[in-house]
Parts: C-alpha cells; sequence; structure tokens
C-alpha cells in the first residue's frame, strides 16, 4: 500500500509541475510569436534617401544561397558522423539507405 500512495502523490506533483511548467512555456512562446509581428517592419532597409525600401528579391535571393550551402555542409556532417558510428558499431562504414 505504500507504493499505491507514493504514486498516487507523485502522480498528481507531476501532473501539478507539468502544468506549471507547460503554462509557462506556453505564454513565453506566445509572446515571442506576438513579438515576430512587431519585428517584421524592422526587416525594412533605410535608403539613401531617406525612404524605407523592403527586402529586394536580389537580398532574398542570396540569402536563400547562403542558407542552401548551410544546409549542404550540415547533411555532409552528417552523412561523416553516420559512417564514423556505422565503423564503430561494426557495420564497417556501409550506409542503409531508405
Amino acid at each position: 500500500m505504500g507504493n499505491r500512495d507514493g504514486f498516487t502523490s507523485g502522480f498528481f506533483l507531476g501532473a501539478t509541475l507539468g502544468g506549471l511548467v507547460g503554462g509557462v512555456l506556453g505564454v513565453v512562446l506566445a509572446n515571442r510569436i506576438s513579438n515576430q509581428d512587431r519585428i517584421e517592419p524592422l526587416l525594412e532597409i533605410q535608403g539613401k534617401s531617406g525612404k524605407t525600401a523592403k527586402l529586394t528579391g536580389e537580398n532574398m535571393e542570396t540569402s536563400r544561397l547562403s542558407l542552401e550551402d548551410k544546409i549542404a555542409q550540415l547533411n555532409q556532417a552528417i552523412d561523416d558522423v553516420r559512417q564514423q558510428l556505422g565503423s564503430v558499431n561494426g557495420n564497417g562504414g556501409s550506409e542503409i539507405e531508405n
């Protein structure tokens, strides 16, 4: 019977703490999402004439290409680690294809 009493109190304590942590996390994430709406106007670039101009397609394309390069580097690093772990686990470095 002692284990059941411990389980019940632990269950309620866990549910209470989980609800509290979930609530705090929800508030923090909601604030971040609402702050992003306020940050979008800050993505404008101040022009030489004092007028603001939206980010141009050229700037977006440059950013996209940069992100593609970084993703390719990450994929290569993941493949390298996968091969290293495969040889450590005794797979002999052979890759498993999906």
